[in-house]
């Protein structure tokens, strides 16, 4: 038997899962990982504890499938995208902690590229809007507020890097310092049509050239890990950002294929092949994972509150103990008798870009019992969702690509079958949920494999993805149509 190990660091936890050459789960282990907040709107890692508890887990992993580092083949690795470390080259040590994704004390310096004219510059170049979320203002905030580090940087003694590079040269001791083109798509430094820094955008941010790191394909040969971390050796052979990589395990290979993410949030990704595509409603272009030097993009659309506001029913209604009540709560209703949630608690992220909007419950009527409310929270996420699909077939027609003939899913959500039923109602088209919904970490062993000879090449990929259920709509397209048309006027309704 051939095995895989994949390293998956994620905004909440650290796992690392071996995987079989056929791709199914042999073993799992997962650590917690704590937040710092250190004021509103800021929120921090301690990229030491990153490092230390993945190494735990891949350690723990390894043993509990009775295996031995010599028997893996290879290692992939996983990531949450944006999170930004910087560290010195000699000592290894961070200049700070790791400034995470979510945090947004880097929207001065993004007002000022604005106020610049660099919008248009940035999305051309790049794909991405410009917004704190990307790595460059967070690089820039580091350079610009940590004690001596702009001289340092300039001297060629920091090194920057996404948590992948970070891992990369935790595994290697320093050896390595690399990326791949999925995350660095997603600093706003990385000119993806040309898939290389850019030179332009680095001197417009004032970062120096010497703090990035090596930029390869997402499958490909990286080095191999120091022999003592595991017990031997294991050549790092793919390295893709979370939803990139969550994309490639869902066998999304070519233009026109699409899997949506339901977790905290929810992240749709259409696969656009070679092709460029710059979108028109409200979404963002990215590199997909690749397997060689061509260039494969994905447009990507990211809703705010998706599972999430499960965990605010339960600790901030109180209406449920545990989030695994929801369903029989809400199937308790046949609907949500008219209610419309929309849970902007931050904001709401692709197609609408409202970042001032507030949470609205609308429809109440003497009637409406927390069942209702429980049923709209659910829905609320099948109605955000299917706005990114619908976004990106209008996107993909005006390219002239096919229309969208069904959504993969995956993420902690899609186990629940009321919401993916209701999420094929809506769209019109089967939602199929696959065999092995650990796409994220499978889409990295895939990657791994791929480059150390496992796998010939995605065909063979594609044949051993399997569906454990598809969803088919039972709605007429003018009911659901209708539903849309109610969801778009609440959504309306959220900002003054």
């Amino acid at each position: 038997m051939t095995y895989l190990l994949a390293l998956d660091q994620g905004t909440s936890s650290s796992r690392s899962i071996v995987f079989d050459e056929r791709g199914r789960v042999v073993a799992m282990a997962q650590q917690e990982l704590p937040q710092i907040y250190p004021q509103p709107g800021w929120v921090e890692h301690d990229a030491r504890h990153i490092w230390r508890i993945q190494l735990a887990t891949a350690r723990e992993a390894l043993a509990k499938a009775g295996i031995a580092a010599a028997e893996v083949k290879a290692l992939g690795i996983t990531n949450q995208r944006e999170t930004t470390v910087v560290w010195n080259r000699k000592t290894g040590e961070p200049i700070h902690h790791a400034i995470v994704w979510q945090d947004r004390r880097a929207e001065p310096e993004c007002a000022a590229l604005r106020a610049r004219g660099l919008t248009d510059t940035i999305q051309a170049k790049t794909g991405l809007l410009v917004d704190a979320y990307f790595s460059a203002t967070k690089l820039k905030w580091l350079l610009d507020h940590v004690p001596g580090a702009r001289a340092q940087a300039n001297n060629g003694e920091l090194a920057f890097g996404t948590i992948d590079s970070w891992l990369i040269w935790q595994l290697t001791e320093g050896r390595v310092h690399a990326t791949d083109v999925s995350n660095a798509s997603r600093t706003m430094l990385f000119n993806v049509r040309t898939n290389q820094w850019d030179s332009e955008l680095l001197a417009e941010l004032d970062i120096p050239a010497s703090l990035m790191p090596r930029v390869l394909p997402s499958s490909a040969l990286y080095g191999d890990t120091a022999p003592a971390l595991l017990g031997h050796a294991i050549p790092i052979g793919g390295v893709a950002g979370d939803q990139q990589s969550a994309l490639f395990g869902q066998a999304c290979f070519s233009a026109g294929m699409v899997k949506n993410t339901y977790g905290t949030g929810c992240f749709m990704l259409m696969h656009t092949g070679e092709h460029f595509q710059t979108s028109h409603n409200g979404l963002i272009t990215t590199s997909a994972a690749q397997v060689s030097a061509r260039p494969q993009y994905a447009l990507e659309g990211s809703v705010f509150v998706g599972g999430a506001v499960v965990q605010w029913l339960r600790d901030g209604l109180q209406a449920i103990q545990g989030s695994g009540e929801v369903q029989s709560l809400a199937q308790s209703v046949p609907d949500s008798g008219g209610v419309i949630l929309v849970p902007a608690f931050t904001g709401l992220g692709a197609p609408y870009w409202k970042p001032d909007a507030l949470g609205s419950i609308t429809g109440l009527t003497r009637g409406t019992t927390l069942a209702h409310i429980a049923r709209a929270a659910l829905e609320s996420i099948a109605f955000q969702s299917a706005a990114l699909l619908l976004a990106m077939s209008r996107d993909a027609v005006s390219a002239g690509a096919a229309a969208v003939s069904e959504l993969r899913v995956d993420g902690g959500a899609c186990v629940n079958d009321l919401l993916m039923q209701f999420q094929a109602d809506l769209l019109g088209i089967p939602v199929v949920r696959p065999a092995v919904t650990e796409t994220t970490a499978l889409g990295a062993a895939y990657l791994a494999g791929l480059s150390t000879g496992v796998y010939r090449g995605t065909d063979e990929l594609t044949g051993l993805w399997r569906a454990e259920r598809r969803f088919l709509p039972t709605l007429p397209p003018a009911r659901a149509q209708a539903l849309m048309e109610r969801w778009e006027h609440a959504v309306r309704q959220t900002t003054l």
